[in-house]
């Protein structure tokens, strides 16, 4: 339903500056054992993300690395918004929660956009974790998800009422974010 070409098995890498043309951030996706491995360097935070997601680009875990060879976060899920972390606790406040969010990057957005199987003037609202890299705090917040074009989506905080329109690409990946990201590659 997404309409958007899949990748090619061996993987892709992209990456994006912020708006002034700064460095933001880079990813490099590789097949692996029946879905993707995405490795997110966050340039702004001086942190790599890896992630586990599977063929139909759910979250599966999240692994946060900033300055050990140990992950600082380690969060994972059941498929069905129940989160845990390393240790085995339950992280019962974000129940729910299918999608996880960083500020500095398009390419959590682009997991949710590749993925929602949604029609053009349709939207979703999406409960999502998002993570201060810095303190590591966890919260579950809403955000919707339009789309207003073949390649085009907007997507809003309903926190905050915070939006960005977004133009993707054959795969679903964001090309630019307005005000927001540019590809770089």
């Amino acid at each position: 339903m997404s309409n958007y070409r899949p990748l090619a098995s061996p993987g892709r890498r992209f990456a994006w500056n912020n708006w002034d043309g700064s460095p933001s951030s880079d990813v490099t996706l590789r097949w692996e054992n029946e879905g993707w491995t995405a490795e997110l360097r966050l340039e702004a935070d001086d942190a790599t993300v890896a992630f586990r997601l599977s063929a139909q680009w759910r979250i599966q875990q999240m692994l946060l690395f900033r300055d050990m060879e140990e992950a600082d976060l380690w969060l994972a899920t059941d498929g069905r918004g129940h989160w845990g972390e390393m240790n085995g606790a339950h992280r019962t406040e974000l129940d729910g929660s299918l999608d996880i969010d960083f500020a500095n990057t398009p390419f959590t957005n682009s997991v949710v956009t590749h993925r929602l199987p949604l029609h053009v003037g349709h939207t979703a609202d999406i409960q999502v974790i998002s993570v201060d890299v810095e303190t590591l705090e966890l919260r579950k917040v809403t955000h919707r998800y339009t789309r207003t074009g073949m390649r085009e989506w907007t997507y809003t905080s309903l926190a905050t009422g915070d939006d960005a329109t977004a133009t993707v690409d054959e795969h679903g990946f964001v090309i630019d974010e307005e005000g927001g990201f540019r590809r770089a590659d």
